[in-house]
């Protein structure tokens, strides 16, 4: 069994996410992130830059952390998503996501969504790399089904949960022909309407 430690955040939808497309059983621990509980001993102990999410896998009670070594190592366990033949251009933007989507579009929630008007900088600094961002994306969707191919795959995974903010963003996914086309595939995926509810919050996945 797999424990998911983490918040109503995109990293954690990932790990929700991967765990309902490979129909593994798993217990959620919720952190509680706006009271700094992830910065408690006992979670920096699995998490050591005290972020989410975490994952105990219970059958050899092994913790892992940082939501790119989760996808893979659920991949790996499961032999879904990662394609052997694949990793190469799978691990490309999988890293794509996690040292540029990720980073760059959550600055762009602090500035925009939760600080606006403390940094004008800051709010159009990361707006343009946001747009620029959503530019490329849809550029690759429009050679390619996926974004490391034909088949989805864990970078799909660790990406669709950051579009999915895409109402904080302002910036119009609808504006995007192929990334819109992409994120509304996924969006009906069952295994993604479950994990983005995974909170039990009744979550709904935003429209475009």
């Amino acid at each position: 069994m797999i424990e998911l430690f983490s918040a109503n955040t995109p990293n954690g939808w990932k790990i929700s996410i991967m765990l309902e497309e490979i129909g593994y059983k798993y217990k959620v621990t919720k952190v509680d992130i706006g009271n700094d509980e992830q910065f408690k001993p006992d979670f920096l102990k699995i998490s050591p830059f005290g972020k989410i999410p975490v994952i105990i896998d219970h059958d050899n009670n092994e913790s892992i952390f940082e939501s790119g070594a989760i996808l893979i190592y659920l991949g790996d366990k499961s032999n879904k998503f990662y394609n052997k033949k694949d990793r190469t251009i799978i691990n490309q933007w999988l890293m794509a996501q996690m040292g540029t989507v990720g980073p760059m579009i959550g600055q762009h929630h602090q500035f925009h969504h939760y600080n606006p008007g403390k940094s004008e900088f800051g709010e159009e600094r990361y707006f343009k790399i946001t747009k620029r961002i959503y530019g490329e994306l849809d550029a690759r969707l429009n050679k390619s089904q996926f974004l490391a191919g034909p088949d989805y795959t864990i970078a799909d995974i660790a990406t669709w949960p950051w579009m999915a903010r895409h109402e904080w963003h302002d910036i119009g996914l609808k504006n995007y022909k192929n990334l819109s086309r992409w994120y509304l595939e996924i969006a009906e995926r069952e295994a993604v309407v479950k994990g983005y509810n995974f909170m039990e919050m009744n979550a709904k996945i935003p429209k475009i």
